[in-house]
């Protein structure tokens, strides 16, 4: 090919190869055993030409590797780069692979739990120690080069998001910034901001999975395909499954058979048929499908830690075994060599012999009620392939490197916190991208299991959907307020908060907004020159015929509401044996009373029909029905026109009874005539105020106008516009400068309570500086007033639990266990300061509700925490905390990160609380809550 070149063009792609071979990214090309996508070159070639990028790409795809280049190329320009995560685990999990290429002493780690090496050149942490840092001015900012953000898209996280927001608008404008995120349909959107704020950015989308993902449903002994092949891009749902719905949707329901509603005999053996198909497999019987069909290792998704955990015994009940003896004791000795760390009577109590029976057998869960220690097992067990069968929680999707073969969802709801919602679109791609190993699977596969009510259509929907918007969840927060006045003053911080991409999204939302005012006004103008009259102003006569109508509005409500209220009030006069005449609506005519349908009440054996309309009388019409009647079938006051007696053997059921008693009714009561009800006389006619406005109507100039009725309409679509065009504009202004609005309001409660002054941070403001955290305030308060001096070091982390716990129940859970004593009495006033905060927050419309402000301190994990800090034992801990050993581990480091903060905080003159804040760290972190999740 290059002979055909002539002598110059071959010159020149010499040149060009030795520019190539010249650049970072060749010498990093080589560092990897495989080739790199098209996406990934465009990405570190932006990042090579001084650019910071975006790059979104699916689940497993390789985003990663841009995020390597970046550490590539801060250690050949000599620079730092920063490695940030959404959670320690990942932190954890890319720790590990950067130290083993690059080497330990090059890399280091910060996750608030661990601190390892870190003057390192490369440090990898959580989002949140970034922050910290941020607001802190730390000194090993200095040298920053890079700083990559894994998961960035975490920033639509209601409780967490707004960190990411604040890391990318404080960054050091010399700082350039790698952000990866899972696939979003607003990337450009995001791109736009981020280019706003931090410079030239390249935003990178890669749509393609590198492993091709394969639909499947499990329904009975059958695997069907979602899709059906066929050609061109658009899929056709696999009519099997839509005939399937269908036949399950037509198939009687338990209630409908308690009802009564007996099935014919071909009925039943139609449905034996349907059901020997179509039946939801149980957790067994899919790990051994998939084990036949070659599809494992494979993650099943449960949304809940106990359902997990109940998955690992069904399958140990049902004997599955999925290792050979040879992988047994590969997995036993791998187990073995990463607890021996943890002491005999701990593993007991952790339940460590049953974990490690599945773990052989090659089946394990996995979720955060787990031993940090023991979920690190099981992921690298199932990247060695030791372990082929995960069940396990949403946060497994969240970055951790484990992709399988296979990947099932038994339902396609999940809690949210809230409510059982069904799960988003982009929830099911995050799960379903763990599908499909590359380099080792040439196609991955979801399989959702077949549920009753299961809608083909509504998988096909989340399954083709294969991005979801990037929404900002950012909010000011107390600390933030003051680290930014602090750094920037009053008047720049506000304008740096409007740089964020909340404000950012809701100017852009105006934009269209603002366009349709912009239409209405043309608009408005036309017709205020339709409307015109010689005669004089119709504005003006147009308005007194609004007021007019308004006003015989108002009027004619009032009337109806009065008749209602005499209808109503006549109705709770009736008495069963009444005869009355039903006034209007299709049981018009002769009734008799049977329940008068008074609330709540129980007459002649009929019971009374609770309602808020007022009396709901049962009668029996002159035609032998037996109906329920409402309110709207009384316009009108109704009196009884007679009397009569009804049998006691009487019964609405029976036809016989209905039709004897029907025709008595008629031969008693057939041949009266009810009274006409007499209108009154309209209100309208004696009201002054509509008096006067027809006097003016009649006297305005443009009464006598021959164009009269035609300017009139031109003035009532006036009006319409011009009402919708003030809602309009009432939006645009909720919508700009929220969040700066928001931060004044922070701003001067913060001033009240004497934390700022002006552009002045007090000595209280500095404290409250160094608290991060849902109830920053609340800490530095209980600080300033002294509420924990006197408190030993156990007392003092019960106290500091309330702080960060948050507990899984509902609010009717029983009072929870307190340490007795100095440390009660101080819980005690921590919720008397919240509710004093609370109610200064409401004075100044600072709500929860928009995610800022305190939220009431919770004392269920006080107990625990302070058993823990004064030397109890593990088993006597967790079993008085009814806690699972993962979840006790979380919060006990979430409490020493705290206790740090506060230690850090606090006064150190005439105080004890820094030095038993730093004693209670050395008593919380014993034991499994010292075990290193760093190997």
């Amino acid at each position: 090919m290059t002979e055909d070149l002539s002598p110059a063009e071959r010159y020149a792609a010499s040149r060009k190869r030795a520019a190539e071979q010249a650049t970072a990214l060749a010498s990093f090309r080589e560092m990897y055993d495989f080739g790199l996508d098209p996406f990934q070159i465009e990405a570190c070639q932006a990042l090579e030409d001084g650019k910071g990028v975006l790059v979104a790409a699916p689940t497993g795809s390789g985003k990663t590797i841009v995020g390597e280049f970046a550490v590539h190329l801060a250690l050949l320009q000599g620079k730092k780069c920063f490695y940030t995560t959404p959670i320690k685990a990942l932190s954890n999990q890319k720790y590990q692979d950067l130290a083993k290429r690059y080497g330990s002493d090059k890399v280091g780690l910060l996750t608030g739990d661990n601190s390892v090496n870190s003057d390192a050149p490369i440090v990898v942490m959580t989002t949140e120690v970034l922050r910290n840092m941020l607001y802190a001015g730390s000194r090993a900012l200095l040298g920053l080069g890079y700083v990559v953000m894994d998961e960035v898209h975490y920033l639509s996280d209601r409780f967490r998001g707004a960190v990411w927001e604040e890391v990318i608008i404080h960054l050091q404008e010399s700082v350039t910034l790698v952000s990866l995120s899972a696939t979003v349909s607003n990337a450009e959107e995001f791109g736009d901001w981020l280019d706003t704020v931090r410079g030239d950015t390249q935003v990178i989308v890669s749509e393609h999975r590198p492993v091709p993902l394969f639909q499947h449903v499990l329904a009975g002994r059958r695997m069907y395909d979602l899709f059906e092949e066929g050609e061109g891009h658009k899929k056709a749902v696999n009519p099997d499954l839509t005939r399937m719905a269908r036949m399950e949707a037509s198939r009687p329901s338990y209630q409908d058979r308690r009802r009564g509603r007996s099935l014919r005999e071909a009925d039943r053996e139609r449905e034996r048929r349907r059901r020997s198909r179509i039946w939801t497999p149980g957790r067994p019987e899919v790990i051994d499908r998939l084990d036949a069909e070659g599809l494992l290792p494979a993650i099943t998704f449960i949304f809940s830690r106990a359902a997990c955990e109940a998955a690992v015994q069904q399958c140990l009940y049902a004997g599955l075994r999925l290792n050979d003896e040879e992988a047994r004791a590969t997995v036993r000795s791998i187990v073995e060599e990463r607890t021996a760390s943890i002491p005999d009577e701990d593993l007991h109590v952790l339940g460590y012999y049953e974990w490690l029976e599945g773990l052989e057998r090659g089946i394990a869960a996995h979720h955060a009620g787990m031993l940090p220690t023991f979920k690190e097992v099981v992921e690298e067990l199932f990247v060695k392939g030791l372990v082929k069968a995960v069940f396990a929680t949403e946060t497994l999707a969240l970055g951790i490197n484990m992709p399988a073969r296979s990947v099932v969802l038994e339902k396609l709801v999940k809690w949210n916190g809230e409510q059982h919602a069904d799960i988003t679109p982009g929830e099911y791609t995050q799960l379903t991208g763990r599908a499909g190993r590359r380099g080792i699977d040439v196609e991955g596969h979801a399989v959702v299991l077949w549920q009753r009510g299961f809608s083909p259509e509504h998988l096909a929907g989340l399954a083709g959907t294969r991005t979801y918007p990037l929404r900002s969840s950012f909010k000011p927060s107390y600390n933030m307020a003051v680290n930014l006045v602090e750094q920037f003053g009053r008047h720049r911080s506000r304008e740096l908060l409007e740089t964020s991409f909340a404000q950012f999204q809701a100017d852009r939302s105006v934009v269209g907004i603002s366009r349709q005012v912009q239409k209405n006004e043309e608009g408005l103008e036309g017709y205020r020159q339709s409307m015109t009259c010689h005669l004089g102003d119709f504005d003006a006569y147009a308005r007194l015929r609004r007021e007019l109508k308004d006003r015989e509005t108002e009027l004619a409500k009032q009337g109806a509401a009065q008749r209602r209220v005499q209808a109503a009030a006549a109705l709770e006069k009736l008495k069963p044996g009444d005869v009355i005449h039903v006034p209007t609506g299709k049981f018009a005519g002769l009734a008799l009373v049977l329940d008068p349908g008074l609330p709540a009440g129980r007459s002649n054996g009929h019971r009374g029909f609770e309602s808020h309309d007022g009396p709901r009388p049962l009668v029996l019409t002159a035609e032998r029905q037996v109906k329920r009647l409402a309110s709207i079938d009384f316009p009108v006051p109704v009196e009884a026109l007679e009397r009569m007696r009804i049998p006691k053997s009487f019964n609405a059921r029976s036809p016989q009874s209905r039709r004897d008693l029907a025709s008595a009714l008629r031969t008693k009561a057939g041949h009266i005539v009810p009274d006409r009800h007499k209108k009154g006389r309209a209100p309208a006619a004696d009201d002054r105020e509509i008096a006067r406005l027809r006097a003016e109507l009649r006297a305005h100039p443009c009464h006598g106008c021959a164009e009269r009725e035609d300017h009139a309409r031109w003035a009532e679509r006036y009006h319409r516009l011009k009402r919708d065009t003030a809602q309009l504009e009432r939006r645009i202004e909720g919508r700009t400068n929220t969040i700066a609005r928001t931060f004044d309001r922070i701003v001067k409660l913060l001033t009240e309570m004497d934390y700022l002054r002006g552009d002045e941070v007090t000595e209280h403001g500095k404290r409250l500086a160094r608290l991060y955290g849902e109830l920053d305030l609340l800490a530095s308060e209980c600080l300033r007033d002294g509420v924990w001096e006197g408190l030993d070091p156990a007392e003092l982390a019960a106290c500091v639990s309330a702080l960060v716990f948050e507990a899984r129940v509902g609010d009717d859970a029983l009072a929870p266990k307190l340490p007795a004593g100095r440390a009660k009495a101080a819980l005690g006033e921590m919720v008397r300061t919240w509710g004093r905060l609370d109610a200064l927050e409401e004075d100044f419309r600072i709500s929860q509700t928009e995610g800022v402000g305190q939220r009431e301190p919770d004392l269920g994990f006080a107990w625990a925490a302070y058993q823990w800090a004064s030397g109890k034992g593990l088993d006597e801990v967790l079993r008085e905390a009814e806690m699972p050993a993962g979840d006790f581990v979380r919060w006990c480091k979430q409490v020493i990160d705290v206790l740090g903060q506060i230690a850090a905080a606090a006064p150190t003159e005439g105080s004890t609380v820094a030095k038993n804040a730093r004693k209670a760290v050395d008593g919380l972190l014993r034991g499994v809550v010292a075990y290193s999740s760093v190997g």
